[in-house]
């Protein structure tokens, strides 16, 4: 048996090597292009310009746009907002990439559920729509921080969107890890992404002439070979050009069209021109109006940019939802954190229903398109549940003993800098500040957003940008100081975005003397946080709860799950959470007076409903079939 395994390797590998040969030879007959896909063989040049043109390869290519963000709706809903794009004669989808969500914690990445951001690439060449991928590093898209993660801010000398070190060190490392998944998604690799646009609307923040060339040479070092874009507003247009990178401007009326395409005229000379956000609404802010634009003059500005010769994306064509604690704030004059809902008065509703605007522009897109479009999906129902009466209770104060061991500290520590989750600080949520003092008096200190001070479990007021001190009644003895502080949302747009850590910041001061020795909670309120909560914890919900509480009820669902939208009229100001899902902020002075709950997040059967209520909480949760957002301001 020896003898004839050493003869047999001999002739396995003499087979092995004619085969290879014969391969070869048949291969070189049939001609090697034959085998390439016809699909890859044709694309060579890309979308690229030629004169006032954009090309596909060697056919001129209008871009149709829209935005949706997948981190703004359910996964189960990706396909369904896709085929409504397509269906509305749109063949470009533009999205966001949010480095906050992707890069929670420095050098640990999550591209998984609502962030499979492949996933929702590829399925939009399935349905068959081309992609420009906006990665920033920096998004704005009135997300936290501009999609910045917050972790780094616990640098004090932090510049953001500059070339300062500690900023490209981190975008180095997370371009790493991002390019190499959008890479093979690039359309000359057989993928749908047909351009790639380079940060975001940075001439109007222009705080370093090195940092769009820098941004520009790192994705092209990490394989990036598709046509390149900026997007500018009309503050940042005349700032924003760079060399070798086509500029594309953002505007909402026919006046800044033809002032912004001027200016990109005398710069560009004749080059493509196009629009890269038609603002299709507007976002709303806590205590403000829901904003809105008419159907009518929507349709008459997207025809005028047509016909001025420009391609174009609808910012946007579905804005979905602001999950969680991601919204974004403004603050120039003031402080306004946005709401919970992205409706945006876009194209399709949050809940992706259609609008009149969706069947004015689908007409429209329809008469240049050449040919017919797809018919439009059938909507998604809605349905009614009975209303969830929560039954039993857990205080705030009560909980903090089933928490993680707070942080001592001297003195107080911002959001950012807690050292907690493996040195990343907090991103989100809640952080309670607890020390003890002898006496009354004035309280002050910088509170970053809303700061609520309670003396032992009693509310004595509120901190915040307007109200810096507040005053602390006659006590005896020893007394607890609480001070409850929301990050209700970091500026995502303006110059100051360096100066956005969250909580207390600095010291805090009693009668001007600085308070010391605090335990320091963090209520991020993610799921882990939840998970701590044991049924044994709770008690039945008192006729005069203690606030700020936990309400647990319980929704039924009895067929397959639908969408819906919660009520919660009669309670104050909260967050609320399904099954472990948090569906975001809800506040009682509007404009936004619901929350939008997907049915992709319901069970058949219990459902787990979980309302973190500050102030006070009202008798049950109820639920509709239509969104109520406030009164209307219509957007000249």
């Amino acid at each position: 048996m020896t003898t004839w395994r050493i003869l047999r390797r001999p002739c396995r590998a003499f087979g092995l090597l004619l085969l290879v040969i014969l391969s070869v030879l048949v291969l070189r007959r049939l001609g090697w292009r034959s085998l390439i896909s016809p699909w890859l063989r044709h694309r060579r040049v890309g979308l690229h310009t030629n004169g006032q043109n954009f090309m596909l390869e060697d056919s001129t290519f209008w871009i149709f746009g829209g935005s949706v963000h997948y981190f703004r709706v359910p996964k189960a809903y990706w396909w369904d907002r896709l085929l409504k794009m397509k269906a509305c004669g749109l063949n470009t989808l533009t999205t966001y990439v949010p480095w906050n969500l992707h890069e929670p914690q420095r050098g640990k990445f999550d591209f998984s559920g609502n962030l499979d951001l492949e996933a929702f690439v590829l399925m939009a060449a399935e349905i068959g729509l081309w992609v420009i991928l906006r990665p920033g590093p920096y998004i704005c898209s009135e997300i936290d921080l501009g999609g910045l993660p917050s972790w780094l801010l616990q640098d004090s000398d932090m510049r953001l969107r500059t070339t300062y070190k500690g900023f490209t060190e981190a975008v180095d490392l997370y371009f790493d890890h991002l390019m190499s998944r959008v890479v093979p998604l690039q359309y000359k690799h057989g993928g749908p992404i047909i351009a790639v646009q380079v940060e975001n609307e940075y001439g109007s923040y222009n705080k370093d002439p090195a940092y769009m060339p820098y941004i520009k040479k790192a994705l092209e070092d990490r394989g990036i070979v598709e046509l390149l874009l900026t997007s500018d507003n009309k503050d940042g247009l005349s700032k924003g050009v760079i060399h070798g990178v086509l500029a594309t401007i953002n505007l909402q009326s026919q006046h800044e069209l033809q002032l912004l395409t001027t200016f990109l005229s005398s710069v560009q000379r004749v080059q493509p021109k196009m629009v890269m956000e038609y603002w299709t609404g507007w976002f709303d802010s806590w205590g403000g109006p829901h904003n809105i634009l008419d159907s009518s003059e929507v349709l008459q500005t997207v025809s005028a940019i047509i016909d001025a010769g420009s391609s174009i994306n609808l910012y946007m064509f579905h804005g979905g939802t602001n999950f969680g604690f991601i919204n974004g704030a403004m603050h120039f004059h003031e402080y306004k954190s946005d709401v919970t809902s992205y409706d945006y008065d876009a194209v399709l509703t949050e809940a992706g229903d259609y609008t009149d605007k969706y069947n004015k522009l689908r007409e429209f897109f329809g008469s240049i398109s050449g040919g017919p479009l797809p018919p439009p999906p059938g909507l998604l129902p809605k349905t009614v549940y009975e209303p969830v009466r929560p039954t039993l209770y857990l205080s705030l104060w009560d909980a903090l003993q089933y928490m993680e061991e707070p942080v001592n500290s001297e003195k107080p520590v911002n959001m950012e800098n807690l050292p907690i989750n493996n040195g990343n600080g907090q991103s989100f949520g809640y952080i309670l500040y607890e020390t003890t003092i002898d006496s009354s008096g004035v309280l002050s200190g910088l509170v970053r957003d809303r700061g609520q001070v309670f003396v032992n479990t009693v509310s004595v007021g509120f901190l915040d940008y307007k109200r810096r001190k507040i005053s602390i009644p006659l006590i005896q003895g020893y007394t607890i100081l609480r001070i409850l502080v929301e990050n209700c949302g970091r500026v995502n747009y303006g110059d100051n975005i360096d100066d956005q850590r969250k909580g207390l910041i600095g010291n805090i001061y009693l009668n001007n003397s600085p308070l010391k020795n605090f335990r320091i909670y963090s209520l991020d309120m993610k799921e882990s946080f939840f998970q701590r909560f044991s049924a044994s914890m709770w008690n039945p919900v008192p006729e005069a709860p203690t606030f700020p509480a936990f309400f647990l009820g319980t929704l039924s669902v009895d067929l397959s799950p639908l969408d819906t939208f919660m009520e919660l009229k009669g309670w104050e100001k909260g967050v609320v959470f399904i099954n472990g899902q948090n569906l975001g902020r809800y506040w009682n002075i509007g404009p936004q007076e619901t929350l939008y709950l997907p049915g992709a997040w319901l069970d058949q059967g219990i459902n787990q409903v979980i309302v973190f209520e500050e102030e006070m909480a009202g008798p049950m949760v109820r639920f509709t079939e239509t969104p109520h957002l406030g009164r209307n301001q219509y957007l000249n």
